[in-house]
């Protein structure tokens, strides 16, 4: 099982070779799926066990696996990291690693815009341990370093906001961690490796729910938390103690997803900016959300930051929540789910699932307005993708 030289490589090469083992007993071309609950035990895993350094030893699966570290290694690779932990799903990912830079009567800062599951933890879970977060808007600097206090151990930002898409400052984050010695933790999900390496902004923790668009195929929950060697291995305690290990069949699910992110991500991001465009001439559409748009906010940020814009667009109809729900039913290709990231386009509305639990009057003042909606682009053709809006935005203004 030779590694070939990774140095200097570019993503979409990185994505394939990276991690992957061929077999070295039947010459199969791939790591294979060591499905498998357990190990031999030899001296190696005895001393390793006896001298704490378990993790670099097959032992028993939920401890490590040769499918979990394949993949691993590659996702390492992409982001430019010393060490990668894959979980059994994004929130896996999340709390492990919150949970690891924190101590009981810690407070965190974080974005007001954050993933539901987060905010569900942030809320329901961190008060039950004795810690507290703060939310900030997460583009005003400003907010994010008055909200830091006396015991403030982590900045937590997503590097694109659900659903509008704004951009997070993740260098001027990290200035600001640094100026106060506080970690900074950035779920960019919604970026890839593909779009952006927060780690080498000085980010000390980079999570993704793998189930997006690292896998790519909407078959796969999965998560990862990407770091130094020595943050992920103070990480690694929670994946045991919490149980969070990803199977080794799901792990070769992943490292086969991540194999086409490179060429995906080209695609997504090509179709989106179509997509997006086309929607900016439509009559019946009053805003398009985009970061490659001139219109958005985040624009001059999105050129610096981001070398991939992704495939999520954001748009409200110039109508009301009742006429979107009738856009999403009369399309023919996109289809009506959540999640995001799939080689599908997926459309979802903020009222009834992401904000759902807010009012009409919330969601306004967050800047989710009546007829908001949120598309996932796949890789199929932009065109068809635009016939398709076409035609269901006519048949939402129908009378």
């Amino acid at each position: 099982m030779q590694h070939p030289p990774l140095a200097g490589l570019s993503a979409s090469t990185l994505a394939v070779h990276a991690g992957t083992k061929d077999d070295a007993t039947t010459g199969a071309v791939g790591t294979p799926i060591y499905q498998t609950s357990t190990f031999l035990l030899e001296e190696s895993q005895y001393q390793a066990i006896e001298e704490g350094f378990a993790r670099d030893r097959f032992i028993y699966t939920r401890y490590g696996n040769p499918s979990q570290w394949s993949v691993e290694q590659k996702l390492a690779a992409l982001e430019g990291a010393e060490s990668a932990m894959v979980f059994s799903s994004g929130m896996a990912a999340i709390s492990a690693a919150v949970l690891s830079l924190i101590d009981k009567g810690g407070h965190i800062v974080a974005s007001n815009e954050l993933y539901g599951g987060s905010y569900a933890f942030f809320q329901g879970e961190l008060p039950t341990l004795g810690m507290s977060v703060s939310y900030v808007n997460p583009r005003d600097l400003a907010a994010i370093e008055a909200a830091i206090r006396p015991n403030t151990q982590i900045l937590f930002f997503e590097s694109l906001t659900n659903p509008l898409l704004k951009l997070a400052d993740i260098p001027a984050i990290v200035e600001i961690a640094q100026r106060h010695g506080v970690r900074v933790i950035i779920d960019a999900t919604f970026t890839t490796p593909i779009g952006m390496k927060p780690l080498e902004m000085g980010v000390d923790v980079v999570v993704h729910s793998a189930s997006k668009y690292l896998n790519g195929h909407s078959d796969l929950i999965a998560g990862v938390a990407c770091g130094s060697r020595k943050m992920i291995d103070s990480i690694w305690p929670r994946r045991l103690s919490y149980g969070g290990s990803l199977d080794p069949h799901a792990c070769f699910m992943l490292e086969r997803g991540v194999k086409t992110l490179a060429v995906r991500m080209r695609a997504h991001a090509e179709g989106a900016l179509r997509v997006a465009t086309w929607l900016e001439s439509v009559a019946r559409v009053r805003r398009v959300h985009h970061p490659a748009l001139a219109s958005h906010p985040d624009h001059a940020l999105a050129q610096r930051l981001l070398k991939n814009a992704g495939g999520m667009v954001c748009f409200e109809l110039d109508g009301t929540d009742a006429q979107a729900v009738r856009m999403l039913n009369a399309l023919k290709l996109a289809k009506k789910a959540t999640s995001l990231g799939g080689v599908e386009t997926l459309v979802s509305l903020p009222f009834n699932t992401s904000h759902a639990a807010f009012t009409g009057a919330q969601r306004e003042r967050m800047g989710i307005a009546p007829g908001c909606v949120r598309l996932s682009v796949g890789i199929e053709d932009a065109a068809d993708l635009i016939a398709d809006l076409e035609q269901a935005i006519a048949a939402a203004f129908a009378d």
